[in-house]
């Protein structure tokens, strides 16, 4: 699979196959997309926690609304933001785009591993910021910037998303 047809089959999966595992060895190639990303001056301003207890699974859905799928996933990975990485001129403030990036690339491999991934923000909301910051036990300065629940798939469907010439514009 092409990483086009990768990002062209990708949608939010919420739905998964209870008792289907992830391998190990899968969750390290999604963690090694992650840390494939681009980062301002190449701070890597990311830590990852990998989530198999279905206890702090269930937690988190209490904690926040929009992470019903952690019911069925297998496992969640929390991007945590590391600020303090990025402390000079050039790269300070940076760490959301670069959350950001390492987070799709975990949605791209994802597809390309046959698995179903679903992104849900925690950052900038500090009513989920808090909480999630607690029940992880994070040092300070350590932000949740947000959980992706991971499993195999138990529903199908495209990509929502299309081109659209109409929001291009060439100078």
């Amino acid at each position: 699979m092409t990483a086009t047809q990768a990002i062209r089959e990708r949608r939010s999966i919420r739905s998964y196959k209870v008792g289907a595992k992830v391998t190990d060895e899968q969750v390290r190639l999604l963690l090694e997309a992650a840390m494939l990303a681009p980062s301002a001056c190449n701070t890597r301003p990311w830590e990852f926690i990998v989530i198999r207890s279905r206890e702090k699974l269930d937690e988190i859905r209490k904690i926040h609304q929009y992470t019903g799928m952690l019911e069925t996933a297998d496992l969640a990975i929390v991007v945590a933001a590391l600020p303090r990485t990025q402390f000079k001129a050039i790269d300070s403030g940076y760490f959301p785009q670069d959350c950001a990036a390492a987070t799709q690339n975990i949605l791209i491999e994802a597809v390309a591993q046959g698995l179903g991934a679903c992104w849900c923000g925690v950052y900038p909301k500090e009513a989920l910021i808090g909480p999630v910051t607690h029940l992880l036990d994070l040092e300070a300065g350590v932000v949740p910037f947000c959980i992706i629940a991971v499993g195999v798939p138990d529903e199908t469907g495209g990509s929502r998303g299309f081109y659209e010439e109409g929001k291009v514009r060439f100078i």
